[in-house]
């Protein structure tokens, strides 16, 4: 029971990936290693190129590795067929990248809506969860406007909110702020934390963003092909 209890949400061990630009081999994560546990929040760093993405997104099943193990509550994502891995995004996964990627002819309602009319909830209960994250992303007053019509943390914090709808119990999150003044981003930030204490949502986010890194409990740094924990500063 103690050692079920202990046991990583998330557990990645040998992981590497390569991609060939121009007949060359690119070797861009080599072997790399680390655990996370249930409503952890931790940042992702490392210089352009290093890898970060890469890794956010074979964490998040969007791609393969060429080796290695990625354990999601002790199983391995490695081995799902294509159909077990977009149900096991659709349920446990939240995305939220540096472009939103809404969709431009619907309202913020209906984009927070999507994932889980594409779950087959019922109407009424994807418009409920939909009001109810609108509401608690700032938004109760905006539920009708189209992407268009919304400032860029606006546009944001509809992805957020359209991340969570389904209730993932991990989000990723790529470069959220990147694109937003330090105001509005320092509000991403903050929004980020709150989500954490209320719902106990575990975060991991990759950032350019130093100060975001170090209000983080856990940084690594991508670097070398490796993934390496940030010493905090005593």
């Amino acid at each position: 029971m103690t050692d079920k209890m202990a046991e990583p949400l998330l557990e990645v061990s040998g992981l590497t990936k390569s991609y060939r630009k121009e007949g060359n081999l690119i070797e861009v994560l080599r072997s790399a290693q680390f655990s996370v546990g249930d409503g952890e929040m931790i940042s992702i760093t490392g210089q352009s190129g290093a890898g970060k993405s890469t890794l956010l997104h074979l964490i998040g099943t969007l791609d393969l590795p060429d080796a290695g193990s990625i354990r999601y509550r002790g199983v391995e994502l490695t081995e799902l067929s294509s159909a077990q891995l977009a149900d096991f995004r659709n349920r446990e996964l939240g995305f939220v990248f540096q472009f939103h990627h809404l969709l431009s002819e619907f309202s913020a309602l209906e984009n927070v809506m999507m994932p889980s009319l594409i779950r087959r909830l019922a109407p009424a209960e994807a418009e409920s969860r939909a009001q109810e994250l609108l509401a608690e992303v700032g938004l109760s007053d905006r539920v009708n406007h189209k992407p268009g019509e919304l400032s860029g943390g606006e546009q944001q914090r509809v992805a957020l909110a359209r991340a969570l709808v389904m209730k993932p119990q991990l989000l990723l999150a790529d470069e959220v702020t990147g694109n937003l003044d330090e105001g509005t981003g320092n509000e991403i930030h903050e929004l980020l934390f709150e989500i954490n204490r209320s719902r106990g949502t575990t975060l991991i986010v990759v950032t350019h963003n130093r100060t975001l890194a170090e209000m983080m409990p856990r940084q690594l740094v991508v670097a070398e092909g490796g993934v390496h924990e940030q010493e905090r500063a005593s």
